[in-house]
């Protein structure tokens, strides 16, 4: 097993908790947080808004993982670039698809 083997296992690893972060949305009967050290506004349908945050940690994690498979590739080099700036666009779309759902939510 060579470094890049364990890097990407890593990189799983770091997935898996972004899964357990969506997971943990869906089953929460208290509204959860987004922001850290953040109070989120109060939501007029608690349930559907943390389905809607739970959705969007799975496929947030689910395209962390799959960014990961070069480093599966042997001497990924120039290709590990993909990774890193998957994951800076990737989370710049989470941001921007929350932003929608808080606003979709919110009280008003």
């Amino acid at each position: 097993m060579n470094a890049w083997n364990i890097g990407f296992l890593v990189w799983l690893a770091c997935g898996l908790l972004f899964f357990g972060i969506g997971i943990r949305c869906f089953f929460t009967k208290k509204q959860v947080g987004f922001w850290a050290n953040a109070e989120t506004p109060q939501m007029e349908n608690v349930k559907a808004y943390n389905r809607a945050v739970g959705v969007l940690w799975l496929a947030y994690a689910a395209v962390f993982c799959v960014l990961g498979i070069p480093m599966l590739i042997p001497q990924p080099s120039a290709l590990i670039l993909l990774s890193v700036l998957g994951v800076v666009f990737e989370t710049i779309v989470l941001i921007a698809v929350y932003i929608r759902i808080e606003q979709k939510y919110k009280k008003k």
